[in-house]
């Protein structure tokens, strides 16, 4: 898929979400994504949004999978004594288990979150006009949400290990309700997603990612992003809800 050739899935998210900014792509970069409209910053590929609420999958997960991967965290010890451990804390809900979370991992890195995960993933990454904003804020544009969730497609071990990737993207809640892997959440078609507003999509079923920023009045629609998903993914209907456990 090239941008502007699949006119059905133009119609179906622009038909959801007008406003929307997206953008589609697999290991190799981009497909296709939002490029009509009058809303210059909606069009641009290179314009910075707000994606603070993305920070959790784009700085800390990252981070915690390099720690992991050069022996300086344990997923499964106590964070203090008879406390939770990381891997509970990544299966609970953002707002349940991350905040604590942040402040242990940022005394392992010696460094607040936003500058370890420049220094591990993003420059490395060429994620160059990722960071926090004047506000303090985490902004990024749509090119570098691409080249995050590309190299998490690619066979690249460097600077998100493919094992840690692999080991997010499968069930780690058991049969325990809502499943989650290692933040990310499982749904149909093979995808996982991480995202409430922004949102971020990732099949390595189908080796395709998917960003989403709704526009102003779209922010907390669930309809968009699971009409957004539906465009993007939708396939065999046989292969819905398939995931792979634990």
């Amino acid at each position: 898929m090239t941008p502007h050739s699949d006119e059905a899935l133009y119609a179906k998210v622009s038909s959801a979400g007008p406003g929307a900014f997206w953008a589609l792509g697999g290991p190799e970069g981009l497909q296709a994504g939002s490029a009509a409209g009058t809303d210059a910053a909606h069009t641009d590929a290179d314009a910075v949004h707000d994606v603070a609420g993305l920070a959790p999958v784009l700085a800390l997960w990252p981070v915690i999978g390099c720690l992991v991967d050069r022996g300086e965290l344990s997923l499964h010890t106590p964070l203090t004594a008879h406390g939770p451990t990381t891997h509970q804390l990544l299966t609970r809900g953002a707002a349940d288990g991350l905040p604590g979370l942040v402040p242990f991992v940022e005394g392992l890195c010696g460094a607040p979150l936003a500058d370890c995960a420049a220094e591990l993933v993003w420059r490395p990454l060429g994620m160059t006009r990722t960071g926090p904003g004047p506000d303090g804020t985490l902004r990024a544009p749509l090119a570098d949400l691409g080249r995050f969730l590309g190299h998490l497609l690619s066979p690249a071990d460097h600077p998100v290990p493919r094992a840690w990737t692999a080991e997010s993207l499968r069930i780690r809640t058991g049969e325990l309700t809502p499943a989650r892997g290692l933040l990310w959440h499982p749904g149909p078609y093979g995808v996982w997603s991480y995202g409430d507003g922004p949102s971020l999509f990732v099949s390595p079923r189908h080796s395709r990612w998917a960003a989403l920023v709704p526009g102003p009045g779209d922010a907390g629609s669930a309809a968009l992003r699971t009409a957004f998903r539906e465009a993007v993914f939708a396939g065999d209907a046989a292969e819905a809800a398939t995931v792979v456990r634990s």
